[in-house]
């Protein structure tokens, strides 16, 4: 950030009047979705109101939220187009290039990624696909419409969920026959076609939220799209799959669920990386606190604040207070470096028990794990 704004005239603002003079404008807001799961487009609406309060003829506005097909043509444009006054691929043009950040990853970054393109016009998609171009080491791919182009982005999301989910559900099937789940995809990982993934928590502003606006469109179309919503309902509910698979170990070594002390390492969404958007840790929070309120997070990730402004829950960042106490439970629901290093079993008691989410501890030590 700090060599684009020192060597590369990259500048940040908050004033309307600092962008009236660009002719290229690129909207990257957050596509959530309300508390019934429904696709909420107010963030995009208002950016789209934005971009028409300052955008000129000849100008082009390119969309990089994740959407479902058709939102950038039906919803967005013609916000640009009544705030502005101008007229769509007559006036002003647009495209779409979805974002394909992977945050906390160092490797893919936006320069090395291959983009997908498009654009209103074929003229407007070749400009478009040269200016992206331009900054991309791997290139772009040219998508024919910008429905395509959404449509691409939508299903990348919706692929891994729907993969995951399949982890998932054999997880709970190799667990409820006691075989370790992560045996399993060792030996079937030896077939040189097989998909190697694991079973886990499905959180973040992506993966855990972009599917069901595929699912909604697809309804409006009269596509009941069962294995996605499916897919959805199984990975929304594995925060209280692990919590009560912990109550289970619990029980098994004769530990009272009541007023148990329990740890749990991490409550970002993943590892080595501060987002707490839609972590599914929280699952796992309420689902214990139904029976015990001596529960402490420890992040060194997270933002106490944030988490608390935004879930209402304390977290510990020092390792030092976690250390002060002897607890009956610890759950490793996030995989953070610090973690590797932590001595879990000087934190516990005599008896505990420990269930890893993310399969990072020694299987000698865990009671559990997906």
């Amino acid at each position: 950030m700090l060599d684009a704004i020192h060597n590369h005239g990259f500048k940040c603002t908050t004033k309307l009047e600092d962008i009236k003079e660009c002719n290229f404008y690129i909207v990257a807001v957050p596509t959530p979705v309300d508390e019934n799961n429904r696709p909420n487009l107010i963030p995009l609406k208002r950016a789209s109101e934005t971009v028409g309060s300052v955008i000129s003829k000849g100008d082009i506005v390119v969309y990089e939220s994740t959407v479902y097909p058709g939102v950038t043509e039906e919803e967005c444009i013609p916000v640009v187009e009544k705030v502005s006054g101008l007229k769509f691929n007559i006036d002003f043009y647009a495209g779409y290039s979805p974002e394909r950040i992977n945050p906390g990853d160092k490797l893919h970054t936006v320069e090395k990624i291959k983009k997908v393109t498009s654009g209103s016009t074929p003229e407007i998609a070749d400009l478009v696909d040269r200016i992206y171009n331009s900054v991309l080491v791997n290139g772009t791919h040219k998508a024919p419409s910008i429905k395509v182009a959404e449509a691409s982005k939508i299903i990348e999301n919706s692929q891994r969920d729907v993969n995951i989910a399949f982890m998932n559900e054999l997880a709970k099937i190799f667990n409820a026959m006691g075989i370790d789940t992560q045996d399993v995809i060792e030996a079937a990982s030896s077939k040189w076609n097989f998909i190697r993934m694991s079973p886990g928590l499905v959180g973040g502003h992506c993966i855990g939220v972009d599917p069901y606006y595929l699912i909604q469109k697809a309804q409006v179309y009269g596509v009941l799209p069962r294995i996605m919503h499916a897919a959805r309902r199984l990975n929304d509910g594995m925060g209280a799959y692990v919590a009560n698979q912990t109550i289970k170990c619990m029980n098994k070594k004769g530990i009272l669920v009541k007023d148990a002390k329990i740890l749990i390492l991490g409550i970002t969404f993943k590892e080595n990386c501060p987002d707490i958007r839609n972590t599914k840790v929280v699952d796992i929070y309420h689902t214990l606190t139904e029976y015990t309120s001596n529960i402490t997070i420890y992040d060194p990730w997270a933002n106490p604040e944030q988490v608390k402004r935004e879930y209402g829950i304390q977290v510990e960042n020092s390792e030092l207070i976690i250390k002060d106490s002897k607890f009956d439970v610890c759950i490793a629901a996030v995989s953070h470096k610090q973690f590797e290093e932590l001595d879990i079993l000087s934190l516990l008691n005599e008896k505990h028990v420990i269930y890893d989410v993310k399969c990072m501890l020694d299987r000698n030590i865990v009671d559990g794990r997906l």
